[in-house]
């Protein structure tokens, strides 16, 4: 449920704090008050869009918080999934920020997250109604998801499964798709191929051939400085004026040898001194015969340049590195051997493609009987519903029929049907003309909805367009019975609605010193009778007025 929210710096709220309570929570106040501004900010921030009006006047940032408490597990896996810790209690934090530039940002738990993950998010937490939700209660291709909806976990499993063959179908179609081009394409593809393969194959490539090539590169061209030092060192080792390094450590090897004869201490020295002379001799031959070795080899430098442009040359061609040269060929091989085979591929494809049709035809079977099972106890509960709420010859059907063709959602089309009245045709919900039956309808599918679904909150803007009287009453009593399993938030204008509050707000706008602002507060018992006799008879109230106020509230307590 939502238990805080904390608005700042939004349209003309300076700053606000709502603590929201069980049950239903309704909100009240004058036209142009600025009851919308609550479920605006909510909707900011849970993901929504909004404009630069927005963002109050002369301020540099608006900002909203939302804490939530949920048991709904698929809120813990998304928290999971994405990074963000999860609280032992079960709560969750939203803040969205909007700076003046536009720009937003928005944490959860203190994790900064994107607009598309707060909505995916807002989902699992709060369902609100609002005009838009007439659009969508309106369009035939969303009524389908809303009956799976109520069909629980038995449908899903199944809708999972035929989703995995669907993609599975999709796959095999494209590459059926590539087979069946038109035999000059698939030849020029052929070609294409055959010319890649035998250039990477003829290169005859290695993973660290690169690292190699530019190895002997720097040798080859530092060749001469290689000779002039290499010989100069050797000269040193075996002969000058002054005497070779070998011949002069060998000498004095010789002394200490002589020495260590009169003076046993020297003996260890002399040893070391004596395997010293036999390193260097033996390093002294290994760097003569190197020396020897060395030439100047233009041409081998310039295989090695050729060699490295044409490793260049591929690496641009098929990938960046060595390694996506080597995988690209084993694509391009595939796909030609693929090819080369498509008659015998063809007829393999189109047996695989008719077995997972199969498959799919057999799921979407499943899911038909699951939907139209569904669909007879759904129907009865919202006629029932519609009956209460004083549409008692109101009809409502949903219509399953199948289709031709491979959809998402398998192979039935589903529709909403309803005749509002006694002996009335039965027809598409875009066909109802009365905003209030149109209002009665989406409430009558949340309250049936209301035990398929973990959603914790449920949030009504203008429920009661349309409706007054009788009616009113009614939609406040299946308001108050829905707040008994879920969090209730609405918005209303109706005393009969507002009666029939667990927790009452009041929405003013006021003017200080030329300054406009919008305030929201808890209204106490008393306050709410005040409040429920104005929306009864304007802002004078009457005994008779506040009588009838209180008479609506406490009836509340004995439905």
């Amino acid at each position: 449920m939502l238990e805080h929210l904390h608005i700042k710096n939004v349209a003309l709220i300076a700053e606000s704090e709502l603590y929201f309570q069980k049950g239903l929570n309704i909100l009240t106040g004058e036209t142009g008050a600025g009851k919308s501004m609550v479920i605006d900010s909510l909707h900011f921030a849970l993901g929504g869009r909004v404009n630069k009006d927005f963002l109050r006047k002369d301020t540099s940032a608006a900002m909203v918080e939302a804490l939530f408490t949920t048991d709904n597990p698929k809120v813990v896996d998304f928290l999971e999934e994405n990074g963000i810790a999860t609280e032992m209690d079960g709560s969750v934090l939203i803040c969205r920020v909007m700076q003046s530039s536009g720009k937003t940002i928005a944490r959860v738990n203190g994790n900064i997250v994107t607009a598309g993950m707060l909505k995916e998010l807002s989902t699992e937490l709060l369902d609100i109604y609002g005009q838009h939700d007439h659009q969508s209660l309106l369009n035939p291709n969303k009524h389908i998801t809303l009956l799976d909806r109520f069909c629980g976990a038995d449908l899903v499993s199944h809708l999972e499964n035929y989703r995995q063959w669907s993609r599975k179908q999709k796959e095999i179609q494209k590459q059926l798709a590539m087979i069946c081009k038109d035999e000059g394409s698939l030849a020029q593809r052929m070609d294409i191929l055959q010319f890649q393969k035998e250039e990477i194959e003829q290169a005859n490539l290695k993973i660290d051939e690169e690292e190699i090539l530019l190895e002997q590169k720097k040798r080859l061209q530092s060749m001469d400085k290689l000779i002039r030092y290499s010989v100069q060192g050797i000269k040193l080792l075996y002969g000058n004026d002054d005497g070779s390094v070998c011949d002069n450590l060998g000498e004095v090897t010789h002394c200490l040898h002589e020495a260590a004869m009169l003076d046993g201490t020297l003996s260890d020295l002399a040893e070391r001194m004596e395997n010293v002379y036999a390193q260097l001799e033996d390093g002294a031959r290994e760097w003569k015969r190197y020396t020897e070795a060395l030439e100047i080899d233009p041409e081998g430098l310039e295989e090695v340049e050729e060699r490295l442009q044409m490793l260049y040359r591929l690496k641009r061609k098929y990938g960046g590195s060595i390694e996506a040269v080597l995988d690209f060929y084993e694509k391009a091989t595939e796909e030609l051997e693929f090819l080369k085979n498509s008659e015998e591929k063809t007829i393999e494809l189109q047996k695989e493609s008719e077995h997972i049709a199969q498959q799919m035809r057999n799921i979407a079977a499943e899911m038909t009987k699951i939907r139209k099972n569904t669909a007879k106890q759904v129907q009865t509960q919202v006629e029932n519903a519609l009956h209460d709420m004083q549409m008692v010859q109101a009809k409502f059907e949903i219509s399953i029929e199948p289709q031709p063709q491979f959809t998402s959602d398998g192979l039935d089309r589903v529709e909403f049907l309803i005749a509002a009245n006694a002996g009335a045709d039965l027809r598409p919900l875009a066909k109802i003309a009365s905003g209030g039956e149109m209002s009665r309808v989406m409430l009558a599918l949340k309250t049936v909805l209301v035990d398929a679904d973990k959603i914790g909150t449920f949030i009504f803007d203008e429920i009661d367009t349309g409706v007054s009287g009788k009616t009113a009453r009614k939609v406040g009593e299946k308001l108050h019975f829905l707040a008994k399993k879920r969090q209730i938030l609405c918005i209303t204008h109706l005393p009969q609605i507002a009666a029939m509050a667990d927790s009452h707000y009041l929405i003013e706008k006021k003017e200080t010193e030329g300054c406009t602002t919008t305030t929201v507060c808890a209204l106490d018992r008393e306050a709410s009778y005040l409040e429920v006799a104005r929306l009864i008879g304007g802002e004078e109230i009457t005994e008779t007025a506040l009588a009838a106020a209180k008479e609506l509230c406490d009836e509340k307590d004995v439905i």
